[in-house]
């Protein structure tokens, strides 16, 4: 389930992309399709590992032809030299970080003249009912420390350097939205609880069938339902 357009990011073979805070990988497997180098990078050594797995098996069974490497770092100060990436992902990350800023300025500095980022976090209006139905939603350790309004993240973008390309924001994952009202509504542990479960399985069938109804369904619904709000910015100033 990718939550980033590629074709607006412009990832393009022979680049060198990072993907910030890449959980299992997901994103990172995509740029690897795509015929592009990825750097895989996070602070959870157990997601790293699966990430890492992933794209050794990627490599061995051909599906991708460019490199990917995993590194083990904090976001807000990268190991890398100014100016090494062409296109930088930063996906459902910056709502858990309490400096947001300092990743994006980070950020800025690792990319090279005129790339690009894009940066993805849970939309305004989903996430503020999440907030309202569960405490434990956002106040367990590694939660979510702030509700972004775009205009926010346009902002704190601005104010690192970037030029945000306002014409390409975009919300991805309306039907996602209701699952995660559900689930703070009923208890976020209560997995067992037969609304959960079959909406659930509603959302594995979309992910793995991609059958078209639920696929124009949530096209459909974004604009008004969304779940994250995706920014693309350029790193021309």
């Amino acid at each position: 389930m990718l939550t980033i357009d590629y074709d607006r990011l412009g990832v393009a073979g022979g680049q060198l992309v990072l993907d910030l805070g890449c959980g299992t990988g997901r994103h990172a497997f995509e740029v690897l399709r795509r015929g592009a180098r990825v750097v895989a990078l996070d602070l959870g050594a157990e997601d790293l590992r699966q990430a890492r797995d992933w794209m050794g098996a990627m490599a061995a069974a051909g599906e991708s032809a460019a490199a990917g490497h995993a590194v083990r770092a904090d976001g807000r100060l990268l190991p890398f030299a100014d100016a090494t990436f062409d296109r930088v992902i930063v996906s459902e990350v910056l709502e858990h970080v309490p400096e947001d800023e300092s990743v994006l300025r980070e950020i800025r500095r690792v990319l090279r003249p005129e790339g690009r980022v894009a940066a993805s976090v849970p939309r305004w209006f989903p996430e503020r009912i999440c907030w309202a139905l569960s405490e434990e939603y956002h106040s367990n350790p590694g939660g979510h420390v702030r509700v972004y309004r775009a205009s926010e993240l346009a902002a704190k973008l601005g104010r690192a350097g970037f030029r945000v390309l306002e014409a390409d924001t975009h919300h991805a994952h309306a039907l996602h939205a209701p699952y995660w009202w559900l689930r703070c509504a009923v208890g976020l542990a209560n997995d067992a609880h037969p609304l959960t479960r079959a909406y659930h399985r509603l959302l594995v069938w979309d992910i793995t069938a991609r059958p078209a109804v639920t696929q124009g369904l949530d096209r459909a619904l974004n604009p008004l339902l969304g779940k994250s709000v995706v920014l693309y910015a350029s790193n021309a100033g």
